[in-house]
């Protein structure tokens, strides 16, 4: 079998698994949990312009939430588009 190299994140993932940490959930919790994460998969690339000091701004306020800015600017539109 391969060695397979985890991030520590990976790890104590594997860690709490073992532990029993996780409880199954219902097919109907699965569902609802598989189609929502169906309704927010992103399928399409979009490319725009924007002033450097708005992108500035953004990449700050993403930085502060702890997201990445592209995630961030796609929870913006998922929010304005709903």
């Amino acid at each position: 079998m391969k060695n397979i190299k985890l991030t520590t994140y990976e790890r104590d993932i594997e860690e709490d698994l073992l532990k029993g940490v996780y409880v199954p959930v219902s097919p109907t919790e699965f569902r609802e949990m598989s189609e929502a994460l169906a309704r927010r998969r992103k399928d399409t690339v979009l490319n725009i312009r924007v002033n450097s000091h708005d992108l500035s701004n953004i990449k700050h306020k993403a930085r502060k939430l702890g997201l990445r800015y592209q995630t961030f600017l796609s929870e913006v539109i998922h929010k304005v588009a709903a």
